[in-house]
């Protein structure tokens, strides 16, 4: 399973969102056709953008409770002080992906920040 967490600034558009995601997944080499879902905090729920990019690439947007987050924060790459205060962990994005990917999920690479939209891709631990 190949996870892309999102992580945002209020009010972005669904194409930041979708750039964000393209961009992290060009600096591995892979294609939007390897993801299996997105994920991002539950304080981003309702965010309409984050929906609307899981809705264009037809994959789940899996919402992820503080619980999980910070079940996973020890693993993540990337410290973000405002994440840390806000969302109880130091890289929305990057703990997302973790969090759903599973149990040994690791990360590829730190999270990729474009604008407004951060996007961390992790895989989990019985991917090749």
């Amino acid at each position: 399973m190949m996870v892309a967490g999102i992580g945002s600034r209020k009010g972005v558009s669904v194409e930041d969102v979708l750039a964000a995601i393209e961009t992290a997944l060009e600096a591995h080499g892979l294609a939007m056709t390897a993801l299996s879902a997105l994920a991002t905090a539950a304080l981003k729920k309702d965010e309409a953008a984050i929906a609307a990019a899981g809705r264009a690439l037809n994959l789940p947007v899996i919402i992820v409770d503080d619980a999980a987050l910070r079940g996973v924060s020890e693993e993540t790459l990337s410290h973000s002080d405002l994440s840390q205060e806000v969302a109880g962990t130091p890289s929305v994005s990057e703990a997302s992906a973790l969090a759903v990917a599973g149990a040994g999920a690791k990360l590829l690479r730190h999270r990729i920040m474009l604008g407004p939209v951060t996007c961390a891709i992790a895989i989990s631990g019985d991917a090749p």
